[in-house]
């Protein structure tokens, strides 16, 4: 097999994350929570209770287990960055949100500026904070570098993070860790 690590045929690679799914059992207060805790905006509705998804080829498609419905879809957007895609499925034999130990994606990290503020906005949404913001371990510690876990109403975790002192991490990386740019709210 080919490495194509190395190649300078870019072609089928990904420009990078477009969004990142997240199952919910109520789409509604999903919703909510992520534009009060994290200033999300929903964008549109693809899949709706009036028009639900089901049946044997959205079962394939998906890859969920016989009698699965998709009831809703909305994906929303968050700063800059990748999107996220909220979906209400109800099926047999769901199981709770994973745990930092189970396979699988098992958070997503949001860039925050001021990690204290954003841990308020969180737990007045609903979340509930795993810890107080503590400071980054090992390469990624330095000045203002900080983080929490928290858990969203469902279950998810989500992890609020800033790092404003990036040189310890970047100057040894091949090339710099992605940064959100500064948000701009629209006036």
């Amino acid at each position: 097999m080919k490495d194509l690590s190395v190649s300078a045929d870019h072609s089928g690679l990904p420009r990078g994350i477009d969004h990142v799914g997240v199952t919910v059992p109520d789409i509604n207060l999903a919703i909510r929570f992520l534009e009060t805790a994290l200033g999300a905006v929903a964008l549109y509705r693809n899949v709706t209770h009036t028009q639900p998804q089901q049946g044997p080829q959205t079962e394939k498609i998906l890859g969920l287990p016989t009698g699965s419905v998709v009831w809703e879809m909305c994906m929303m957007s968050l700063g800059h960055g990748p999107g996220l895609e909220l979906f209400e499925i109800h099926g047999p034999d769901q199981r709770p949100a994973v745990r930092a130990c189970d396979f699988g994606i098992q958070h997503f990290a949001v860039y925050v500026d001021d990690i204290h503020a954003a841990c308020t906005r969180f737990t007045k949404a609903g979340g509930e904070l795993l810890t107080e913001p503590q400071g980054q371990p090992s390469l990624e510690a330095g000045p203002g570098n900080m983080f929490c876990y928290g858990r969203a109403p469902w279950g998810m975790i989500i992890e609020l993070l800033s790092t404003p002192s990036r040189s310890r991490f970047d100057d040894i990386a091949p090339k710099p860790r992605y940064q959100p740019p500064a948000r701009h709210e629209e006036q």
